[in-house]
């Protein structure tokens, strides 16, 4: 067989070919697609799905010229390799590597960073309206899909798109699937929009006639038209002002090419509805799709094995056992995920407690300001949502939940490094965006254990309260069955030493202490980013010569500057080296080895310590010239 796929090095090769080859080509980009996954891990199911829709779009829209834009980004693995990114797919998702989502930086065929979720209508209508203002006759295009449909913002862009004269389309690939199972009134629409019978009737009925006297086209269009409209849809889309094609099948290659030629050559906003199914041509992501959502290595030709018992719980596990825990102890607990029910560990309150869970879809939004309407009547939510994503919900978080002093935990999973998926994923901004909020408190658990008791202690306050941790699993410590909360906003002193004091937020806290036995330093867990445990604080500084702050955050705003606040608001004057995530985002790679680079393993602890503090540390080997407390009595 001819291996077609070898001859594109970019979309001007692929334009090249004779039409007639693109569904051969498709073919080999799938299977291509599936062997390079299987290596090295990451996004399949959905990038399964997105292969002839990818081949018809380069083959028709001059791109990089034309603009398109993939939401979620996770489905752009097919775009990469027809844009001259083949023989770099062995490095996706590694440091170094490709990026496992679109990204400006990394080529100019990625117009648009899309991460997170439901931004493509409105970047694609900014580079629109862009194009307008230069003159320029090139077009955009949002390719929209894994669930991102069901949130506000796109609706929000269409709203605005649909009284605009921009040259733009928006395709809805419609795969019923995100990276959980859809959820929501408008999946249902979507649904009734792609299975109405009486309006699937007339356009087969439309085909027929058209077959047979195609001078009664015109009419065709008219009744199929008028049947859309009489069985209620798509008016949602050609009412914000679209122009409606579809549904178009999505593994149809010649369909896809005539399509998009149509609605390529029509003038204002168009939309198209393409239908594809999710792990497409590979029958085992075709029968379970989540689970081929994000895989790591496997063997295409045997599958995914069912992993054993982990030899560690994760922190999501941990997370996940203890609502349910929480749950059968208090009636009024409820728990909210926005789309993340398996990544977020609740797959079992799900299943033991359907009455009380709530899915709602990828809507960070709303979801914080739903469970305020439930604090409002009594109800205890517990909102369990990555890091990264609950920047898209702070002005409800200050406005709708903290302003009103409602009681909620906020189960912060992914918080710092998250690894393959890098910097649209890592959870390090948290610490300084919640810290600064009235009413709202966070808790940072050095381990599995910690976790669980801080989630109690979390649930048991009468305001807002957030956990932190962090993707995968902790050092390993058992994990008690009771559901006993620690103190309040109170540290503990792990260990004690001379002259430096180290205070960990977090999982951080076991490589201070491996530090801290080097440099004969006390160690703290902190426990609490806000409040702080001044009177912890003020020991560890009236006891030691300089003072070591550690947390897997960004360092600007985050605990360590909590602490210099303090210290200096108390009139303390006391050396301090802050570690942490420094004012850069955050490569995606191997979680150990990017701490390792960034200074926050055993052996870069130690060293940071003794680079700033060599001469303290020198000097406190000879108590009779260097004495704290002498020091500080002068």
């Amino acid at each position: 067989m001819e291996n077609l796929l070898a001859s594109i090095q970019g979309p001007a090769d692929l334009r090249r070919l004779p039409r007639a080859q693109l569904p051969a080509l498709a073919a080999e980009l799938r299977a291509f697609l599936l062997d390079s996954v299987s290596k090295t891990g990451g996004h399949l199911s959905s990038n399964l799905g997105t292969v002839e829709l990818t081949v018809a779009l380069h083959y028709v829209y001059n791109t990089p010229q034309d603009r398109l834009v993939w939401d979620v980004g996770h489905q752009t693995y097919p775009h990469k390799i027809l844009t001259g990114r083949r023989e770099r797919m062995s490095t996706l998702r590694q440091q170094g590597g490709l990026s496992g989502f679109p990204r400006r930086s990394e080529s100019e065929y990625d117009t648009f960073g899309t991460a997170h979720s439901s931004t493509s209508i409105s970047a694609a209508l900014g580079m629109a309206v862009g194009a307008q203002h230069q003159g320029s006759d090139r077009h955009a295009v949002a390719i929209i899909g894994d669930g991102a449909m069901t949130a506000g913002m796109a609706y929000e862009a269409m709203n605005n798109a649909g009284i605009s004269k921009a040259r733009m389309l928006v395709i809805l690939n419609d795969n019923d699937m995100s990276i959980s199972p859809p959820v929501g009134a408008l999946n249902r629409y979507l649904g009734k929009l792609l299975s109405g019978s009486f309006y699937s009737a007339v356009r087969e009925t439309g085909k027929v006639v058209l077959q047979v006297a195609p001078p009664l086209r015109e009419l065709a269009k008219q009744i199929e038209a008028q049947a859309r409209r009489a069985a209620g849809f798509p008016t949602i889309f050609e009412e914000l002002g679209f122009n409606y094609v579809g549904p178009v099948d999505g593994h149809d290659v010649d369909a896809l090419v005539n399509a998009l030629h149509k609605v390529r050559n029509a003038s204002g906003p168009q939309f198209l509805h393409v239908v594809t199914q999710k792990g497409h041509g590979y029958a085992l992501a075709e029968a379970d799709p989540v689970t081929y959502h994000g895989p790591g290595k496997f063997d295409p030709a045997v599958g995914i094995k069912p992993a054993g018992a982990p030899q560690k719980p994760t922190f999501t596990h941990v997370f996940g056992q203890w609502l349910c825990d929480m749950a059968a102890c208090d009636p009024k607990l409820v728990a909210i995920t926005p789309a993340m029910r398996e990544g977020s560990g609740m797959v079992e309150f799900d299943r033991r407690f359907p009455d009380r869970f709530y899915d709602v879809g990828i809507a960070e939004q709303h979801a914080l300001t739903f469970a305020a309407g439930l604090a409002c009547e009594g109800m205890r939510p517990v909102v369990a949502i990555y890091s990264t994503f609950l920047q898209r919900a702070y002005d409800q978080l200050i406005h709708d939940v903290a302003l009103q002093k409602l009681p909620m935990v906020l189960a912060l999973d992914r918080a710092g490094i998250v690894g393959a998926d890098g910097a649209t994923h890592a959870g390090v901004f948290d610490i300084p965006f919640l810290r600064c909020v009235p009413d709202v408190s966070i808790a940072c658990p050095a381990d599995e254990n910690e976790c669980r008791q801080l989630l109690t202690t979390a649930y048991q306050q009468d305001h807002t309260v957030a956990v932190r941790y962090p993707r995968g699993a902790g050092v390993g410590v058992a994990v008690q069955a009771d559901l006993s909360p620690l103190p309040f906003g109170q540290a503990e002193q792990r260990r004690s030493g001379k002259t430096i004091a180290i205070l960990a937020f977090g999982t951080l806290l076991y490589p201070a202490l491996a530090a801290g036995e080097a440099l004969d330093a006390s160690v703290v867990n902190m426990r609490w980013a806000k409040p702080l445990d001044t009177a912890m604080l003020d020991r560890m500084a009236a006891e030691h010569a300089a003072l070591v702050t550690i947390e897997e955050g960004a360092l600007m705003g985050g605990a360590g500057s909590a602490v210099l606040e303090y210290l200096a608001d108390a009139g303390r004057t006391i050396p301090v080296l802050r570690l942490g995530i420094s004012d850069a985002f955050t490569e995606h790679g191997d979680p150990a080895k990017l701490l390792a680079q960034m200074g926050l393993d055993a052996a870069g602890i130690e060293a940071s310590i003794r680079t700033r503090f060599a001469d303290l540390m020198e000097r406190a080997r000879h108590p009779a010239v260097y004495d704290v407390s002498k020091r500080r009595a002068a």
